[in-house]
């Protein structure tokens, strides 16, 4: 699809310096631009690109002053970083703008479906669900029994949403997400062996959340596991059972939290980070990467290492860790003198 560079203008409230009726079809980086594509530049560090990119139109900032002549159209805005990603989600739309049934996917007759719905070929969707309007459903992917999911919801290929579990309006779910598993529930037998404790809860997933590719989310023992509206979790998370996830909370990749622990809002979550089940993690804490979290953590905390400490503490004790060999040193030198005397 083409579009003119005076179009693109008017979508991001900009002026237009150079040949308005230049015609482009792809995004690209400044420095890989290309005939047809639109790049943009925010950053002073990659200036030199613009007097050399092979792109038909470049996004700039009204305060951009060139130092040399430039071979390219420009579209002037109050903020190229913002403007580029206005386009982005404009073409993101576009992109993802597919509607109807496609060959081979199943849906049941008792299933209800709102206005232009996609759902494509080797995909199931079971009796009594219901999908907004809008809901894209790629290939190859399982919606269980009395799922509800809301308006303008994608969800990506090979993805499997559990019976009961609910997912609100305008989230993204990507590829091989599994929603409503069984929570890790055992019980111990006297022989040694374990009894599975059936899982009977559901998820609910609120509006606006984002849930990277291969993250599990298991359902509740009872009642729900909760994603909060706003959440943005990445690829292979696990969220257990009864977990409670806060309104616009961030979690990185490859993090696990156990079951029944409640994370506030507004947190920020590194990569590789485990917690532990049955806390209590307040509103606006960070947890850096790799870190252990083993007890509640109350409210705008900044938290490192394992078991997780006060990063400025943890800081502080790191200067001691580093010399520990050198103090050790010191006090076998002491105590060989202690001796001596």
């Amino acid at each position: 699809m083409k579009f003119k560079a005076a179009d693109i203008a008017n979508l991001l409230n900009g002026e237009v310096k150079g040949n308005p009726e230049a015609e482009i079809w792809t995004l690209s980086k400044i420095e890989e631009g290309a005939k047809g594509s639109i790049s943009f530049l925010a950053n002073p560090k990659y200036e030199e690109y613009i007097y050399t990119t092979g792109s038909t139109v470049v996004i700039v900032n009204k305060s951009f002053e060139p130092s040399q002549p430039i071979n390219t159209n420009l579209i002037v805005v109050e903020d190229a970083y913002s403007a580029f990603t206005v386009l982005l989600n404009h073409y993101n739309t576009i992109k993802n703008n597919k509607t109807g049934i496609e060959e081979f996917a199943r849906i049941s007759e008792t299933a209800t479906l709102g206005d232009d719905v996609y759902v494509g070929s080797f995909s199931y969707i079971a009796s009594n669900v219901k999908l907004g309007n809008n809901v894209k459903i790629y290939p190859n992917t399982t919606i269980g029994e009395n799922v509800v999911i809301g308006d303008n919801t994608i969800i990506y290929s090979g993805t499997q949403v559990y019976e009961g579990c609910e997912i609100g309006k305008d989230c993204i779910i990507h590829a091989n997400v599994v929603v409503g598993s069984d929570g890790f529930g055992f019980a111990p037998n006297p022989d040694g062996t374990f009894a599975k404790i059936p899982q009977i809860g559901n998820v609910v997933i609120e509006d606006n959340v984002e849930i990277g590719s291969g993250s599990t989310i298991d359902r509740a023992t009872m009642g729900s596991t909760y994603i909060r509206k706003g959440a943005k979790l990445d690829n292979q998370i696990q969220i257990a059972h009864n977990v409670e996830i806060g309104e616009n909370t961030v979690i990185a990749s490859q993090t696990g939290v156990a079951g029944s622990t409640k994370v506030g809002r507004n947190c920020m979550i590194g990569g590789q980070v485990g917690i532990v089940g049955h806390i209590k993690i307040g509103d606006f804490v960070q947890i850096q990467a790799q870190s252990g979290v083993n007890s509640d953590v109350k409210d705008a905390q900044q938290m490192y290492g394992s078991p997780a400490i006060n990063a400025i503490d943890f800081k502080k004790s790191y200067v001691y860790f580093r010399k520990f060999p050198e103090i050790v040193k010191k006090l076998d030198q002491l105590e060989k003198e202690n001796k001596q005397k």
